[in-house]
């Protein structure tokens, strides 16, 4: 499946940028450009079910058959969130990134993660203003308006498809290419224990203290600030 794709900057250098579930690329409204101003091309992709894309069956490895047909080889960083980093892992050994970046992905790591049933965010589809603001009171009022704009426009599906038995454990045994993880401080998906054990398997780990799930949205400047040095 060609996915939808959203383009900031014209550099030399290439940067994906891969959302999460229920969003699409108009989550990275502040993070694309700030790419841009460094000298990169941003592609910023829609998973499908999600954004302009199209609609269809739903799986993990489903999303990441289609970055691998809609973007690039060897871009000097893909960056994915919770289910981009899922589907980003997926994909890594084909897509061959100089470097990749996990921010808070949904791994499921099994014993010291805390996996988290997508279907709990079905009950997201109809929410208002006040039900995001309450989940997310560190946002601006352009990142709510943009999420119930996404919400809108994303297919339920996805998050069934990735629920009950089909959530499971996908945390790579080991890094494919340079990789950072990038862990929420008061996020839900990591402890302790898991942090420990991505830096046993070879992940470089930053945690961004004090922003939750959403760590671009929380926190943008703790956002950038943990990046320094992969992008």
């Amino acid at each position: 499946m060609q996915l939808h794709t959203h383009e900031w900057g014209a550099g030399d250098r290439i940067a994906v940028l891969i959302h999460g579930i229920m969003s699409d690329h108009r989550t990275w409204r502040r993070v694309g450009p700030a790419l841009a101003e460094r000298g990169y091309r941003v592609i910023g992709v829609d998973l499908r079910g999600h954004g302009r894309s199209p609609r269809g069956d739903y799986g993990p490895e489903l999303f990441a058959e289609d970055l691998v047909d809609t973007l690039p080889v060897g871009a000097e960083v893909v960056l994915g969130h919770s289910l981009g980093g899922l589907a980003l892992s997926l994909a890594v050994e084909r897509l061959q990134p100089q470097r990749a970046v996990y921010s808070d992905p949904a791994w499921a790591l099994a014993g010291v993660g805390q996996a988290v049933d997508p279907a709990v965010f079905v009950t997201f589809k109809n929410a208002n203003g006040s039900r995001v603001r309450a989940f997310n009171p560190r946002w601006d009022d352009a990142d709510v308006e943009v999420e119930l704009a996404t919400i809108a426009d994303w297919d339920t599906g996805t998050a069934l498809a990735l629920s009950g038995g089909h959530l499971q454990d996908r945390t790579p045994e080991r890094p494919v290419v340079p990789s950072l993880v990038q862990i929420a401080g008061e996020g839900f998906l990591f402890t302790k224990e898991a942090e420990k054990e991505l830096a046993r398997r070879g992940f470089e780990v930053r945690t961004v203290r004090g922003a939750g799930h959403t760590i671009h949205r929380d926190d943008f400047e703790g956002f950038l600030a943990g990046l320094e040095g992969w992008i």
